[in-house]
């Protein structure tokens, strides 16, 4: 998804007001705008904002942070209805997308209170907060135009400069990745204790693909294998990735380079967690979670056996939620593993232990406690026996 840089016009005291509109998710600017102020009601901001008006805040900052926290209530409003049995897996399909649906319609109501910025990236209001290192790491240098963003960005910003100062604790590691702004954070900690606690096939080289913050490939260095090389199309997780394997001390032994899944030549060991769920994202950090018709999976699959050595192991990691939403049944990815010249040499599972298990009120609650995470060692068919 590129961001959007268009310029927004607007109306103020009889006269045209233009400034630049930022949004990384490459939602277009809002074709209505009014100005707003702290005299303006949460019933009244949320009905303009259900009927596609934005509203550019000129009050005060904390005041239009309750504000969106007001909006969110009303968008969270449900009738009272009687639960239903959980529904079986043909109908859980469409409980996910109906899910989906009310989530996009909820982050365009949400994303409609909007927040000017300087040309330095200061916020013009009483009380604001100070977000200009927040905005240089995501939208680079300053420029000479003021602009505008939506509330919720720039809270997802602030957000994730924390995040980035203080990092995120792995325990395989004993230390911590530092994520960007648009790179998937590490938080569930199930997938990486598979890959740091399965018995390394080789030590000499191995792949990382769709590395993201590098999690992955740090913890193959830590475990004793010499060189590791870390792909990613997405040149924010790139710079992510390089930055974090210097934290560790790690660049001498871990090289990060933009490919298309696979770099050049043959591993002994190729890893790759693509997204889990076969869906189209709605926002840069969603690309870690959905992947429109299991494009990665099936790219990972298909060309695995071109470039795994001989004696060689892929290892998959892949949660089955998918299945279990009725989104791909697990014969489709056996089917898959199949047609690549693959085999299965063994499949190691973990029960997630994340949030939203315990949380009944989750739509897709039944098919949530029902996940399994698995590392799927695969081999070519071509492996001697």
């Amino acid at each position: 998804m590129k961001p959007s840089h268009e310029i927004l016009p607007w109306q103020e005291t009889s006269q045209t007001q233009h400034a630049l509109w930022r949004s990384e998710n490459g939602t277009p600017p809002p074709k209505k705008l009014i100005l707003a102020d702290d005299t303006l009601t949460a019933d009244q901001a949320y009905r303009l904002a259900a009927e596609g008006c934005a509203l550019l805040w000129q009050g005060d900052f904390q005041n239009a942070r309750q504000l969106l926290q007001a909006l969110a209530r009303r968008c969270d409003r449900q009738p009272k209805k009687k639960r239903q049995p959980v529904a079986p897996d043909t109908e859980m399909a469409q409980v996910f997308h109906l899910h989906r649906q009310a989530q996009s319609q909820r982050a365009r109501i949400l994303a409609m209170v909007l927040i000017p910025l300087n040309a330095d990236y200061s916020i013009p209001l009483k009380r604001a907060p100070n977000v200009v290192e927040a905005c240089n790491e995501t939208y680079g240098a300053a420029s000479a135009a003021n602009s505008i963003v939506s509330l919720r960005e720039l809270q997802s910003l602030i957000g994730a400069h924390e995040w980035r100062k203080k990092g995120v604790p792995v325990a395989a590691l004993s230390e911590h990745i530092h994520p960007h702004y648009g790179v998937f954070s590490p938080v569930r900690g199930e997938y990486i204790e598979l890959v740091a606690s399965t018995p390394l096939p080789v030590t000499d080289l191995a792949f990382d693909i769709g590395c993201g913050t590098g999690v992955l490939a740090a913890v193959l260095a830590q475990r004793g294998v010499r060189r590791v090389v870390g792909t990613d199309l997405d040149p924010r997780a790139l710079r992510c990735a390089k930055e974090n394997m210097q934290r560790l001390g790690l660049s001498d032994q871990v090289s990060i380079v933009q490919a298309d899944l696979f770099p050049e030549g043959r591993a002994g060991l190729i890893v790759c967690n693509p997204p889990w769920v076969p869906a189209r994202p709605s926002s840069s950090l969603e690309q870690a979670i959905f992947d429109p018709d299991s494009r990665m999976l099936r790219g990972f699959l298909s060309g695995l056996a071109g470039h795994l050595d001989t004696k060689g192991e892929g290892w998959l990691v892949l949660s089955d939620l998918a299945e279990h939403l009725g989104l791909r049944s697990r014969e489709v990815l056996l089917n898959w593993i199949t047609e690549g010249g693959l085999k299965v040499l063994e499949r190691i599972d973990i029960k997630p232990t994340h949030a939203k298990i315990a949380d009944q009120s989750d739509a897709l609650h039944s098919a949530r406690i029902a996940e399994i995470t698995s590392l799927w060692r695969l081999a070519t068919n071509r492996q001697e026996k």
